[in-house]
């Protein structure tokens, strides 16, 4: 089985589908944005507050080549991981994206206890994530395989993403 590579925006259930395919497939789960902190030493707020957000994309992006070549990985990204071809290039060489999206809405419910999100520590939290998602949109709709996460569970999910999956090996 091809890897499975798990993109889009915060809080559309990429952590927890990610552990819930790795249970079920026997497969490894890379949290990407858990090995950036581990390689810097440093949370990614704290990333992005003292070196910026192009800092943070550089240090995907060598966190995405290191482990988009290895085998029978479930690899959660960033949801900002779309942003750069190069990311998405490497990552579909040996896995299937799929995007797991969410109303804006959903995502604000989702997310809003967490203060671990440098993008949404503004005033207007909920036109951000509509204004990101908007920016996004056009990047996450090249994934393979795109399911709507609002209203289903991390299991449910998985199973729509293993169903799918096997439509696409045919």
């Amino acid at each position: 089985m091809k890897n499975i590579v798990l993109a889009g925006f915060m809080g559309t259930g990429k952590t927890a589908v990610g552990r819930e395919l790795a249970n079920r497939l026997g497969m490894k789960l890379v949290e990407l944005d858990e090995e950036i902190e581990k390689a810097e030493g440093l949370t990614i707020n704290e990333i992005f507050s003292r070196f910026g957000e192009r800092y943070f994309r550089d240090r995907e992006t060598e966190i995405v080549r290191k482990f988009a070549g290895q085998d029978n990985v479930v690899i959660s990204t960033g949801g900002g991981v779309v942003l750069r071809e190069e990311n998405m290039k490497v990552l579909r060489e040996k896995g299937v994206i799929v995007c797991l999206k969410a109303t804006p809405e959903t995502i604000l419910k989702r997310t809003s206890a967490s203060g671990e999100r440098p993008l949404l520590n503004v005033d207007d939290p909920l036109k951000k994530i509509r204004d990101l998602l908007d920016y996004r949109q056009p990047f996450y709709e090249k994934a393979d395989i795109i399911i709507e996460t609002d209203s289903l569970s991390p299991a449910e999910i998985a199973d729509e993403i293993i169903r799918k999956m096997k439509e696409l090996s045919g």
